[in-house]
Parts: structure tokens; sequence; C-alpha cells
């Protein structure tokens, strides 16, 4: 029934999965306070190598991209050097591996780096900081055309750096209500200059993100998560539809690595996109699909088999399993996962 999930899959000429399941970016919150990877981790990413590809935990690309403690960096030698140890780990263990590149935008907080917070808007969300309660947060900054165009160059800067570190490619994190999302939503994107109001406009910054990173390190190691529903620190909005609708043609014609969906659950179905996300984003997408949520191999793999989608990212069973992937083709049962893994690194 999993048969499907184990074959070889070419991502395009530079790059050959050995199998269709990856492993799919998970925070754990474990880089020293320096936002340095460590050994530990090294040892983590490695373990669970057999996956066809590893996508990273999502990674700060500059110190105002930061919204929870002790998640890794992209910006300094150090962390360059630390995250060089995890990659060599994992290509030991003979697998691949992407950097998830991060900003969170307005669900960023000041106490992690003594700034301003910065966003599409002059919009807060509402709540506080996962692991950090005391931490409401603030409204952010709207940024301006030329902390614009920093902000691209700096996602730039961060895909040179994930190549030198040892990845073998990246994946832009568009997704989940984090920064390059807040730019495509109506409900975070309040702007009425020429990154606000049309699907045009919204989907100008996330464009030039991948533009430039594709330029910067080539579109066969570059791919994108995204969001089409919003479902997280984000209300929904029926114009989201018409950006997503322009978003994805655009994206058609870059030739990306793959394009992976964003969402914890994906039977949840939104009004707006006449059905879940993957289906709505395979309607409109044509090239390499990830889909994630909620699956298990079996549900996953008969997907796969009606061509919803063309890979299969799975989340908290990796936490659990990190032999995930021989469990399944052995078809071994598998260990359940508990939130109280996520205070270790096994």
């Amino acid at each position: 029934m999993t048969a499907n999930l184990f074959q070889p899959y070419q991502l395009n000429s530079t790059i050959t999965l050995n199998n269709k399941i990856l492993m799919a970016p998970l925070t754990r919150c474990m880089a020293d306070d320096e936002l340095v990877p460590t050994q530990m981790m090294a040892d983590y990413y490695a373990r669970r190598a057999a996956a066809g590809l590893i996508i990273s935990e999502a990674v700060i690309i500059r110190p105002d991209g930061q919204g929870y403690p002790n998640t890794p960096g992209l910006f300094t030698p150090a962390q360059i050097d630390g995250w060089r140890m995890v990659t060599d780990a994992v290509h030991r263990a003979g697998g691949k591996i992407f950097a998830q590149l991060w900003h969170t935008g307005r669900v960023a907080h000041s106490s992690f780096f003594g700034g301003q917070i910065i966003g599409p808007s002059a919009v807060a969300i509402e709540g506080s900081v996962p692991r950090q309660r005391e931490l409401t947060y603030e409204v952010p900054k709207a940024v301006s055309h030329e902390e614009i165009e920093q902000l691209i160059n700096d996602y730039s800067q961060a895909a040179a750096n994930a190549i030198d570190a040892g990845f073998d490619g990246v994946e832009i994190h568009g997704a989940n209500a984090y920064l390059i999302d807040q730019f495509l939503h109506h409900d975070s994107n309040r702007r009425t200059d020429e990154y606000g109001e049309t699907p045009q406009n919204m989907a100008r910054f996330p464009l030039a993100v991948v533009d430039a990173i594709c330029e910067r390190i080539g579109n066969e190691r570059t791919a994108l998560r995204v969001s089409p529903g919003a479902y997280v620190n984000m209300k929904g909005d029926s114009r989201d539809r018409q950006v997503f609708d322009y978003f994805l043609k655009q994206l058609e014609s870059r030739d990306l690595a793959y394009l992976h969906i964003g969402i914890f659950d994906d039977s949840v179905q939104f009004d707006y996109l006449a059905g879940s996300a993957s289906s709505y984003t395979r309607a409109h997408y044509s090239k390499t699909l990830v889909g994630v949520g909620s699956y298990s191999a079996k549900t996953g793999a008969a997907a796969l088999s009606e061509n919803k989608f063309d890979l299969l990212a799975i989340g908290r069973p990796f936490i659990a399993n990190p032999d995930y992937v021989e469990r399944v083709r052995d078809d071994q049962p598998l260990v359940e996962y508990s939130d109280a893994m996520l205070g270790e690194l096994i």
C-alpha cells in the first residue's frame, strides 16, 4: 500500500531523491543562545537521513526575524559553521537537506533582538509568544520601500549562506502567516502602495524574494512553501483567492525545485478556495507539489496514487520515530508522538 513512497523522484537535472518521503520542517528551539546549531542537532538530523529530503527547521535570515526562543539563524559565521556540521552529518548518512529560510515578520518579538518588529502593515496579531507566554505580541512597523529592498537582499544572502553551509538547496518559508505570507493576505496587508491592494502588488515582494534567490543559487535549488488558506495568526478573506490565483500562475514559470503546502491539517476546507489547500494548489500549479498535514504513510501514498501531489512531507511522526522511513518500509508499528517529546532531541 505504500510502495509508491519508495520510488526515486527526480526534482530536476541536479537533484534526485531516494524516495518520496520528506521530513517536514519542525521547529524545536534547540539552538544555543547565539542561535548556533549544536552537535545534538547534527545527530538529530543524521538519524533521519533516510528521508528522501530533510527540510530543516525554520532558520532565521536576520536578527529581527526571531519570534521564538533558541531558533537557529543563518546570518553569522558561527551559525554557518554550525549548520555545516549538521549538513556534513546528514550527507555522511546518505541524506539530502534543504534549509527553510524564515523571517517571522509581525510574529517576531522585540525581546529577542532589542529592536522594532516589522510587517507589511502596522497591524498586530493577538495573543502571546509560544514558550514565552509572558510576551504579548506588538504592533509592527510597516516596512518602507528601502527596507523591502534590504529584506530581498537578506533573503538572497541567507540562501548563499545556506549553500556555503553545505545545504543541497533552500525552501523559502512563504507560509503559516510569517513575513512573506503576510504580504499575500488582506488581513495582514493593508498597504495602498505598489505592495498592496491588488494581486499583482501583494505578490510583488514574495516574487522578488523568489527571483533573487533563484538568481543567487539557481532555481533548481530553490523551493517555496505557501499557505493559500489563512488558518493561523491570520483571518481569511475571500479576496485572498485572487492573490493566490495570480501568485501560483507566476510561480509556474519559475521552474522551482518544488512547491510545498503549508497547513497543519489538509482535510480543512476553505470556502474561498472551494476545497482544501492542496486541492486548490494542485488545480493551479502543475509542477512538483509537496503535500503535508496529518497524513499517515498509507493515506499519503493513496494521495500520491490519486495525483493529489507528488511528494509527501511527514512532521511529528518523524520526531517520535527517527527511523520513520525504515519502519514504514518494513511495515513496523510507529511510536506515537506526544508533546512531551518536544523537550528532547531523540
